[in-house]
């Protein structure tokens, strides 16, 4: 693994950043069936119900339900009719994100300091109005059919975006304490990692905070390569993987194959307490990737002492890695959807700021273990 040192980061903290980001905004994800979708991620994950575009508000041909939990928003849009394109995305990918949302102070300068450094235009910058006032949004292309809109919000009042009216139901499970994303993992074809890389410095400023190769993230069967890169604030995290020679398929290799194509491969969401979090999640019937029982036996000797119960972890299937900054917690669910696609990865980081190294080789060992079982190893 290679990090920018702490000079040069202080160097580039500390310049002018082109294109500042607030945060996400939203994700809009793509599914067959939003009304279901919206259903799961609220029984099993602990969202809210929070707004509603379709028929009844005066969209014709696609219905959005939209759910909150803390600073998370997901969009989940299907379509109302066959030949959309959202169908079209549906029937080539199956469910997966179609939009990471970037919440900026002004959409308009966010899309032509893009453009003019080389993004591939999606989406002028366009005024929605309504009751609650206005909202601008712009948009530009990454990664495979992989969308940025930059969302300008400071006036408006309303509940989500024009368009979209309150959804308010009976129904609201308790939230499990997923506090906002705290990275978002790409897949991309071998020999395009370096492309994004410079993509993401060029047109948008980010800078290479981290990078793994086949030494630090393979297995006997497959191997993968993955570079981070981050916004001058911190709040904007893009690790970029592309699949390196092994034996057998890679997950990545498995991604591409089903996704046919390029995309996002995992949500990562923050928590301020991994096991209430994780148990309540089991407890939703949500299914996680499991490491050996081993794992723990010589976990103190490999991260030093932890807060946390090693026995409370063990069950759980938490796993725990430290770096020069503190340690994090970590772990991985079974994919979300019908194909071997996007999964969720829950973290709660107790200072450190990378991303689990130490857990790279027990991870992807439980990975193939799922594709084994699939026949995709």
């Amino acid at each position: 693994m290679t990090s920018v040192s702490p000079v040069t980061q202080k160097v580039y903290n500390n310049a002018q950043d082109f294109m500042p980001l607030n945060g996400t905004d939203y994700l809009e994800l793509y599914v067959s069936n939003a009304k279901q979708a919206a259903h799961y991620y609220k029984s099993a994950f602990g969202f809210q119900s929070l707004a509603y575009r379709g028929l009844e508000t005066g969209s014709r041909d696609t219905e959005s339900y939209v759910v909150v939990q803390d600073k998370i928003r997901l969009v989940l849009t299907s379509p109302l009719r066959s030949g959309t394109a959202v169908g079209q995305h549906i029937d080539k990918h199956g469910d997966g994100v179609k939009v990471t949302a970037l919440w900026v102070d002004d959409a308009t300068y966010a899309y032509e300091e893009a453009m003019k450094r080389g993004a591939t235009h999606y989406m002028s910058p366009t005024i929605e109005e309504d009751k609650d006032g206005k909202v601008v949004r712009s948009g530009i292309y990454t990664y495979g059919e992989v969308v940025h809109i930059f969302v300008e919000r400071k006036d408006y009042n309303g509940t989500f975006l024009p368009g979209f009216i309150k959804w308010e139901t009976r129904y609201n499970p308790a939230p499990i304490g997923l506090k906002f994303v705290d990275h978002m993992v790409g897949n991309v074809n071998l020999g395009k990692m370096d492309y994004w890389v410079d993509f993401y410095a060029k047109v948008m400023g980010f800078t290479q905070i981290m990078s793994f190769d086949d030494n630090d993230i393979s297995t006997e069967y497959s191997a993968l390569m993955s570079k981070v890169m981050s916004n001058g604030n911190g709040r904007i995290k893009f690790p970029i993987n592309e699949s390196a020679p092994g034996k057998r398929k890679s997950q990545v290799d498995e991604y591409l194959e089903f996704y046919e194509g390029e995309g996002v491969q995992h949500i990562a969401v923050a928590t301020d307490n991994i096991i209430e979090t994780v148990t309540m999640l089991r407890d939703r019937g949500v299914e996680f990737l499991q490491v050996p029982s081993s794992y723990y036996d010589e976990l103190t000797e490999r991260v030093g002492q932890i807060e946390e119960d090693i026995e409370a972890l063990r069950p759980l299937g938490i796993l725990v890695d430290r770096d020069e900054e503190g340690y994090l917690l970590q772990i991985f669910t079974k994919t979300v959807q019908a194909r071997p696609t996007m999964f969720f990865e829950i973290i709660q980081r107790k200072g450190a700021r990378s991303f689990g190294k130490g857990n790279f080789k027990a991870l992807f060992e439980a990975l193939e273990r799922e594709q084994e079982l699939r026949g995709n190893l």
